[in-house]
């Protein structure tokens, strides 16, 4: 037996594979959803710009900057 991982690019291919299945032509097996297991700040490297990264600075800096510290 094979094992096929399918990625539907039409809505209504799901009705056929379902029909195939209740014709007993094929089998549906549910997969468990794959957790990735990178840290998070490797799913994110390359997410923004440098230049957006750079005006995120300056705007949290100048954001820091109009705090009233009254310790």
């Amino acid at each position: 037996m094979q094992t096929f991982t399918i990625r539907v690019t039409n809505p209504h291919t799901v009705r056929l594979i379902e029909e195939l299945a209740a014709l007993q032509l094929l089998e549906l097996v549910e997969t468990p959803d794959r957790k990735d297991s990178r840290k998070l700040s490797e799913r994110m490297v390359g997410s923004i710009t440098p230049e957006q990264a750079e005006q995120m600075r300056k705007e949290l800096a100048e954001s820091r900057d109009g705090w009233e510290r009254n310790f």
